[in-house]
């Protein structure tokens, strides 16, 4: 079971703004960010629903396109989730739809973050 990750990015403001965007009709939220004090001068931000789960850090950007995907909890947020990362500057990599060759209710969308790392948000429950 994975407790966290943390991307390096190059630009925390840019890809901050962008996850609070992109995250939020996921039900991911900012929990908070570590006081500069804390991390040696290195902008370090926590995002998760009940505890902080996935981090972000501007140092060691991370190299190599990453995947990840975050469990939607219908296909309305899988929709709002790529409508938002496309206003906060991500671009398309798969817009909403079924990916039947995952398998047959698999609802999926995936976005580039402003590093080029390929965000999704899938849900896996039948249309209503």
């Amino acid at each position: 079971m994975i407790d966290h990750v943390t991307f390096g990015v190059t630009g925390f403001d840019r890809s901050a703004a962008f996850y609070d965007s992109a995250f939020a009709p996921l039900g991911v939220a900012r929990l908070f960010t570590v006081p500069l004090e804390h991390t040696d001068g290195v902008k370090v931000a926590g995002y998760g629903d009940t505890r902080p789960w996935f981090w972000l850090a501007e140092e060691d950007a991370t190299t190599g396109k990453l995947h990840i995907a975050l469990t939607a909890r219908d296909r309305a947020s899988v929709d709002a989730f790529h409508a938002a990362a496309l206003l906060a500057g991500g671009t398309n990599n798969g817009a909403p739809g079924l990916r039947p060759h995952y398998h047959p209710g698999y609802y999926g969308a995936f976005v580039l973050d402003p590093d080029g790392h390929n965000i999704e948000a899938v849900c896996h429950t039948p249309a209503a």
